[in-house]
């Protein structure tokens, strides 16, 4: 299914004159001032485009350009009703519009900066509002936009995966036959925001110089540009006064706790200049909270418990991190930039599957040790099979799809959390049955 453009209006000072424009210049023109949803891609938009520049209408003349009047470059919404746009077709192929959404393409974005505005709205206002990551950042006002996308705040995976150890300590240290503290939770969830934010920070203004030759990220805020090196150290300060205020909101145990990790988040971009295993360090400093969740509920660690399970999670950062830094190879053996993808090259499945064995031992024996209960292991044995499947079937030399597995991994921290409360819950009712039956006994 294609969909339709639509021309957005001209600014007031273009309308009022008429334009002779090549068709590379009217396809810009056209495409950087359009209201487009396209999911298979700018092609069809510019072949469409093309179409719309050869149609008589328009008026040609020899030197292969088109005169373009301004009301060929606006839709009178006035006289077309939304369900006659959404009936509409373009040359070729059936249309649908969706209105509102600034078309975003790297083939094609940002190339006007003429003074051409975006219209009020003209539709149902419900179309605007959105819960997608990605979507809120295209529609954020432009001098945001650089912000958001510096903390990747388009792809939450990051703090999904900083939340995941945070969480399952949290439920590991919940009272047997309750739910974890949902306030802690929340807590530990907006920290991994913020603090996965504050990490991607760091770790751009470490890396400014090295991004730029690299392909994947050259386009990030500070590499480009778009945000100075000054600002970013002031938004990155902005950062960690608001992780503070939520670390100093937690007892003091936690609160000494959190703050022995802070070396580890400044220096971690650094280890991938020097050694080939920066992963090992990005495990234990993103698995801290497997530490912090456990202290948080209970003023101190059990280390029998949360030991293993921050192991085991700091394997599973091995797995995942690897694979997606199996993205940047080729530019990473170019610019000297280290990392446990060129270190196990080949074997890298082998490596892989051995840490997949790591991560399993660490939550079996965190288990044990907190004598968790049969829907816990279960959730640990759909772990193994998840991390197998991602082992087994990456593929490390399509970046699409070491990004894919390296995704996967939300889901497989979803499918602990689960086990974890349900273990817990369960543990709960075996501990009120016994009671009850201890009660029974003593009354015999």
């Amino acid at each position: 299914m294609a969909y339709i453009i639509l021309p957005r209006l001209l600014h007031p000072a273009v309308q009022s004159a008429n334009k002779t424009l090549t068709v590379n210049q009217f396809s810009q023109k056209f495409l950087s001032n359009s209201i487009c949803y396209n999911p298979i891609g700018a092609s069809k938009c510019l072949s469409n485009v093309h179409n719309i520049y050869t149609n008589s209408k328009y008026s040609r003349n020899t030197h292969d350009s088109v005169h373009v009047s301004s009301e060929h470059l606006h839709v009178e919404m006035s006289s077309v009703s939304r369900t006659q746009l959404c009936k509409r077709t373009t040359t070729a192929f059936h249309s649908k519009v969706f209105l509102g959404s600034p078309l975003q393409s790297p083939q094609i974005s940002g190339l006007d900066s003429s003074g051409l505005f975006v219209p009020p709205y003209v539709g149902d206002s419900r179309r605007y509002f959105t819960l997608n990551p990605r979507k809120i950042v295209e529609q954020s006002p432009k001098h945001v936009r650089p912000y958001l996308q510096l903390i990747r705040f388009d792809k939450p995976i990051g703090s999904w995966l900083l939340f995941w150890p945070c969480a399952w300590s949290i439920g590991m240290a919940a009272t047997p036959g309750q739910f974890p503290d949902l306030g802690l939770l929340f807590l530990f969830g907006l920290g991994s925001v913020i603090m996965r934010g504050a990490g991607c920070t760091i770790n751009d203004l470490w890396d400014r110089d090295i991004d730029k030759k690299v392909a994947r990220t050259r386009s990030r805020p500070i590499a480009s540009g778009k945000i100075s090196t000054q600002n970013a150290m002031l938004f990155l300060g902005a950062q960690l006064s608001v992780a503070l205020c939520i670390l100093l909101s937690l007892n003091s145990y936690s609160v000494l706790l959190g703050f022995s990790s802070m070396l580890l988040v400044s220096t971690y971009p650094l280890f991938k200049r020097v050694t080939y295993w920066p992963q090992v360090v990005l495990g234990l400093t993103f698995n801290w909270g497997a530490l912090l969740g456990w202290a948080a509920v209970k003023g101190s660690c059990d280390w029998s418990v949360v030991l293993p399970l921050y192991l085991g999670a700091a394997a599973w950062t091995m797995v995942y991190d690897t694979i997606y830094a199996h993205q940047d190879k080729a530019d990473d053996i170019l610019i000297g930039v280290k990392s446990t993808a060129l270190k196990f090259g080949d074997d890298t499945r082998a490596w892989l599957s051995g840490f997949s064995a790591a991560m399993v031992s660490g939550l079996l024996l965190s288990g044990l040790m907190c004598e968790q209960t049969w829907p816990y292991y279960a959730a640990v044995g759909l772990t193994g099979a998840h991390l197998y499947n991602q082992v087994a079937t990456a593929k490390f030399d399509k970046p699409e799809d070491c990004w894919k597995k390296f995704s996967s991994n939300k889901r497989l921290g979803a499918i602990i959390f689960a086990g974890i409360v349900a273990g817990t819950l369960l543990k709960g009712a075996n501990s009120n049955k016994e009671e009850s039956t201890d009660v029974a006994d003593k009354k015999r």
